[in-house]
């Protein structure tokens, strides 16, 4: 969950908790309010919603900047009370929407600062207004460029401590093992070494703004279908080779903060996993800062101390026992279950991420006295249009239909997407309040002025997150009187067996539990919706269906829309009707719970079924306005979310039958997808043009119109790899309606039987061929390697290659380096271990250089729990993506 509440629709509107409590304290320059200190002691007289501030270093030295930031923790430490290091690793309690997400209470008398933490996935979340919506965590990888990703975090943490934040509750670092994760978006794409490099950047841009980072979610978090409970069978290969690295790169970067995660991995919960906090993520990794649980992800009280968690969050008793309160760690500590030293390394650890990443040095302003503060200024947003435009990534280009030229003097801007419906962001904890954001179709049409073009704008397809009830009037129910729908309930997991009873509902918008079901007692339940549909129009309609179980909708005897359970989204459907002609409708939703609660994230109670009709009068607009002009964009897009994982990576809604028919009445057609991963694409040999835009943040549409245009020069590359189909990857065809043990799971577990084959390395070991490649993106210009000296030295092995632009136009190139081991390391064929963007005018060439370390050479050896370095032949090969390596030399290793 982390810090955020519930689903956001396409418009990004945030959530967030709690109000503020206490005085915030700094030891910066004082602000309203100077302590005076003698003897360690405090006195103290706010001013209403001061900033309070502590200056006397002389009676409190461990305020004194110059010293290092572990001598200042334990000179601090050794003056607090037992009760005082109890307020500082427990969280004061759960609160919605309240800017921030968790709040420790400061201490003033230490000069210790109340503690605000904020989600931060695509800029300051929990229903803050007034910051900047930056594009998503898989454009910063897509950039493949950390000097961007720096940038980027540094506005995002100014942002953050505008708003009166310490923490921020981000990066989401987990690797992408699937793309049909729902937090897919958050992440920095499947592969360790870029994300490595990525989030490096990323934690040292937000803590140079006074902020703490906190890398999530620790480890193997990479599903949301049952999230909470699901054990994550993992090897300790894997763990080290593919989903460990970024943590590493996290540590060694400096980060203040680790969250732990709510699934279990080989058999122990995440925030009480041992083997995975204390002896990988502490001794081995050697990591420094503080480790915070999720919200409401903690279980216990001696497992999780014994295991090195300092931190729960929220605190209090909303979802359980609070394991972290004073009386909690008294009693483990009285009954000598915990030691003191194990309540002192816990203090420790916060207080020196504190004085590392300086808030102690500078003022914070009150929560409460910013709540409605503008903090986006214009360099945070030149921030996120250089991300959005770095970030997307151009696929195809037909014919040179891109940029627009001479010849594009009418443009067609078709989609929901491109209008009212863009999809600037995803949901959960992730979602962001964007602050004046800019449309697709208002990007466009301000540059179009510019040229002197006209642009003309089709909807096109409905918004499939906000469709319209169901006309009562148009349905007979099967037993019963009046318009509506016959609801049967039965007791189980099943609509079958004896009827518990019936009755007519006049919606099929349900979210309480109906008085049959109540009034039986059951525990669990489920319903049959019949009715006889006689349509008033003639076309294709749209259904939008979500449910509290699982849940299927048929009309005229063929399945129209299933749905997962635990999957939140809405999922669609089509079904062409006629006006007039009546046909059978039925509505099972199963698997539903007696008890009145949906969960934070969770769906409808009951079942939510909704509609469009007659989508196809929309398409045939849409097409007659490409028809009509030279060139025609089409927008599309996905909803992801926290909470749940994609049933399918095909387009929703009805964006695949829109773009298929835009497509036929106007060959030069360009498609911007704003998706959070891989997406099918039918429709692909058709159009003439591919942008994956990701969800790009508040200037969408600057940054698309810039692209489009040739302002910008599209430079991003993929950070995961499109599958062609539902079989390729390691799901191996699983999904939320069709589940197996790789994928989400047996109920119980997940099993990561593809070991270190994960993204790229899946598809090379299972010869495989994607849709498009890991590192595929196009530019408008070409590139030329040559000259690739590999030489072996006694660091590891050094390559220099060089590379031309052999366009016509000024362009950046994304250069990877992967390499080969030798047979007996048993890796896969080819792995990312370099890469390095450059910027060159036509006709010029860069000499490029790539170090590879002992590190980058060695494999995870399982038996002695060490890494090695196999003797034998190694390989490098360079080139533009992982299936197109131009150049490639052997090396040895001894």
């Amino acid at each position: 969950m982390d810090g955020a509440t519930g689903q956001a629709p396409a418009a990004n509107r945030g959530k967030g908790r709690r109000r503020r409590r206490g005085l915030l304290l700094s030891g910066a320059a004082a602000i309203g309010l100077t302590v005076a200190c003698t003897a360690g002691t405090a006195a103290v007289t706010p001013a209403a919603n001061a900033v309070v501030t502590v200056t006397a270093t002389h009676t409190h030295p461990w305020l004194n900047p110059h010293q290092n930031p572990d001598n200042q923790a334990r000179e601090l430490l050794a003056q607090m009370t037992l009760a005082q290091k109890f307020q500082l690793v427990d969280g004061t309690g759960f609160a919605f929407n309240a800017g921030y997400a968790g709040h420790i209470q400061g201490i003033p008398a230490l000069g210790i600062p109340d503690l605000y933490l904020a989600d931060g996935a695509m800029g300051v979340g929990n229903g803050s207004t007034g910051v900047t919506l930056f594009p998503d965590a898989t454009n910063s990888a897509a950039t493949w460029d950390p000097a961007t990703v720096y940038t980027l975090g540094s506005a995002d943490g100014t942002e953050q401590a505008a708003k009166g934040h310490q923490i921020s509750l981000a990066p989401n670092i987990n690797i992408l093992r699937t793309p049909y994760g729902g937090r897919a978006f958050e992440g920095y794409g499947e592969d360790p070494y870029l994300a490595s490099q990525i989030v490096a950047a990323n934690v040292k841009g937000v803590q140079s703004a006074g902020v703490i980072a906190t890398p999530k979610h620790y480890v193997a978090n990479d599903q949301e279908t049952l999230r909470n409970s699901i054990d994550t069978l993992v090897s300790q290969r894997a763990l080290a080779e593919i989903y460990d690295p970024a943590f590493q790169a996290a540590s060694d970067a400096g980060a203040g903060a680790v969250m732990c995660s709510y699934n279990k991995i080989n058999g122990a919960y995440a925030c009480e996993n041992s083997q995975t906090i204390a002896g990988t993520l502490k001794t081995v990794m050697k990591f420094k800062g503080f480790v915070m649980s999720d919200w409401f992800a903690t279980h216990s009280t001696v497992p999780s101390v014994d295991a090195g968690l300092d931190m729960q969050m929220p605190g209090g008793t909303l979802a359980g026992p609070d394991y972290y309160s004073p009386a909690a760690l008294q009693a483990a500590l009285t009954a000598g279950d915990i030691t003191q030293a194990q309540i002192d390394d816990m203090v420790f650890r916060i207080l020196r991420s504190l004085f590392a990443v300086g808030i102690f040095d500078r003022s914070y302003p009150s929560p409460a006295d910013v709540a409605s503060a503008d903090v986006s200024t214009p360099a945070d947003n030149q921030a996120a249009l250089t991300a959005a435009e770095q970030g997307t990534v151009l696929l195809k280009n037909n014919g040179g239909v891109l940029p627009f030229g001479k010849r594009d003097k009418s443009i067609a801007v078709i989609g929901n997407d491109a209008g009212a419906g863009a999809m600037y962001g995803g949901g959960g904890s992730a979602a962001v309040n964007p602050t004046s954001p800019v449309t697709p179709l208002a990007g466009i049409t301000s540059r179009a002025q510019q040229a002197g073009d006209t642009v003309s704008y089709a909807q096109g397809n409905a918004n499939y997150q906000a469709l319209s009830a169901l006309p009562a009037a148009d349905f007979t129910p099967t037993t019963g009187t009046g318009p509506g729908w016959t609801a049967t309930y039965y007791a189980g997991s099943t609509a079958s067996g004896t009827p518990l009873g019936s009755e007519v509902v006049t919606s099929l918008n349900i979210t309480g539990i109906p008085a049959i079901v109540t009034n039986a007692g059951v525990p669990a339940w489920s319903v049959k919706y019949t009715a006889t549909m006689t349509p008033d129009a003639t076309g294709t309609a749209l259904f939008g269906l979500s449910a509290g179980g699982s849940a299927s909708l048929t009309i005229g005897g063929k399945q129209v829309v299933s749905y997962g359970p635990g999957t939140g989204s809405t999922f669609t459907g089509l079904a062409g009707l006629t006006a007039g002609a009546a046909v059978p409708f039925e509505l099972d939703a199963t698997g539903l719970s007696a008890s009145a609660g949906g969960g934070f994230f969770g769906p409808p109670t009951v079942v939510a079924l909704t509609w469009a009709p007659q989508e196809n009068l929309k398409w045939q607009a849409a097409a007659s306005a490409a028809r009509g002009s030279d060139v025609a964009v089409v927008f599309a897009s996905n909803f992801s979310s926290e909470g749940s994982d994609l049933q399918t990576l095909e387009l929703p809604g009805d964006q695949d039958q829109l773009i298929a028919a835009v497509a036929a009445a106007n060959p030069r057609t360009i498609v911007v997808l704003n998706t959070s991963g891989p997406a099918y694409m039918p429709w692909l040999h058709q159009v003439a043009g591919v942008f994956e835009a990701w969800y790009p943040g508040q200037q969408d549409g600057n940054a698309i119109a810039a692209l489009l245009y040739g302002d910008a020069s599209p430079a991003g590359h993929l950070p995961e790899t499109f599958p062609a189909s539902p079989g390729q990857g390691v799901a191996h065809g699983g999904t939320v309606l069709t589940p197996n043990l790789q994928f989400p799971g047996n109920g119980t577990s997940v099993a990561y039987t593809e070991g270190i084959d994960v993204g790229y390395r899946y598809y090379d070991v299972n010869h495989q061929t994607p849709l498009f490649p890991f590192g595929y993106g196009l530019s408008y210009t070409t590139f030329g390697y040559s000259n690739l000296h590999v030489h072996a030295d006694a660091h590891g092995a050094t390559a220099d290659v060089t590379i031309t632009n052999t366009g016509r136009v000024s362009g950046s190139e994304v250069a990877q380096l992967y390499l080969s081991d030798p047979a007996a390391a048993g890796e896969p064929p080819y792995q990312l271990k370099g890469f390095q963007k450059v910027t060159l005018a036509p006709g010029h060439s860069q000499r490029i250089h790539f170090q590879l370390t002992s590190q980058d050479l060695s494999y995870y050896q399982t038996a002695s729990s060490s890494w090695t370095v196999a003797p034998g032949q190694y390989r490098v090969s360079i080139g533009s993506n992982e299936r197109d390596l131009a150049l490639s030399a052997p090396f040895s290793a001894h």
